[in-house]
């Protein structure tokens, strides 16, 4: 694990966000709100298309399981992130720390790829809107789940394994959680190859899932031309906006963050979009699939009146 004239590093430290006592109060009030919002919204999303019979089709199947994933991946982070702001110990293990990156790794790739089975449904619906429920079966929304998992799998092993094998000379992690990048500068190892898979990995697993999703789009776009009502058109690129918001934002980020090179921003800059995609991103999601579908809003209307609540 360690060269003759290196000291053997048993556990990391996380240096997190610098600032004052006072600052860091404040951040936590600030990020334990988001983590609240988080989990309540991507909770009761979940919930939600569990309980109402008519949001059991294959869009909402999609749709409880993206919220699975925003709920675990922020979990990964953000609870040790809170810790880390009131406790002078900002201290990681090794083992916690490689499980936090496999953790992480595993669920934000399965949740690009899930984005990606989320667009040929869109396209499904729009293009054979008629036989949308047969050709979305239960076996096939079964089976598209099957890329996300695999994309999960192969990234959270490659990178957590690679890393783990490196020789430690430095503890001090400059980022709030074991993001790969962060990691593998303090190795005193050759890290070159590590850096090269990264990038790789990053861009082409990136770059099928978004080849899929921008293939499955044309094909949506050229299907709502064939819609002759303005109504219709309306409609159809409404169900598919919320999709592109998702899609948009998670992509942007991700591949400013693991595309982009290491030498080209501040590691200062590398936390900014890291809290983004960690931490905003799992809070928007259910905001952006609940404020802008009106199925959803009618749902949430019928399980309150049910209820009694109103």
């Amino acid at each position: 694990m360690a060269k003759a004239n290196h000291t053997l590093v048993y556990e990391f430290i996380l240096i997190g966000f610098a600032g004052s006592p006072e600052l860091q109060i404040l951040l936590f009030i600030f990020f334990l709100i988001i983590y609240f919002i988080t989990l309540l919204g991507n909770f009761g999303m979940f919930l939600l298309i569990q309980i109402d019979s008519r949001l059991h089709t294959p869009m909402y199947f999609f749709l409880s399981n993206l919220s699975l994933l925003d709920l675990c991946y922020s979990s990964v982070v953000t609870p040790k992130m809170l810790i880390d702001f009131v406790l002078e110990s900002k201290t990681i293990s090794i083992r916690e720390c490689a499980a936090q990156m496999w953790f992480f790794a595993f669920f934000v790739a399965a949740e690009c790829y899930l984005l990606a089975s989320m667009a040929y449904d869109r396209y499904v619906a729009i293009s054979n809107p008629l036989l949308y429920m047969v050709m979305m079966s239960r076996k096939t929304c079964l089976l598209l789940l099957v890329p996300p998992c695999f994309a999960g799998l192969l990234n959270a092993m490659t990178h957590t394994v690679m890393t783990f094998q490196l020789t430690f000379c430095k503890s001090k992690i400059n980022h709030f959680f074991c993001d790969i990048p962060a990691v593998i500068s303090l190795s005193c190892s050759e890290t070159q190859i590590n850096k090269m898979v990264l990038f790789i990995m990053s861009f082409t697993l990136g770059s099928l899932s978004s080849i899929f999703i921008i293939i499955s789009y044309i094909y949506i776009l050229c299907a709502i031309l064939r819609i002759r009502s303005l109504e219709g058109q309306r409609k159809a690129f409404s169900t598919c906006s919320t999709h592109l918001t998702a899609v948009s934002i998670l992509y942007g980020t991700l591949f400013c963050i693991y595309v982009r090179p290491s030498h080209s921003f501040l590691p200062d800059q590398g936390k900014t979009f890291s809290v983004f995609y960690t931490v905003v991103i799992p809070m928007l999601n259910p905001l952006i699939y609940s404020i802008r579908n009106k199925e959803v809003q009618d749902s949430i209307g019928r399980v309150i009146r049910r209820k009694g609540l109103l």
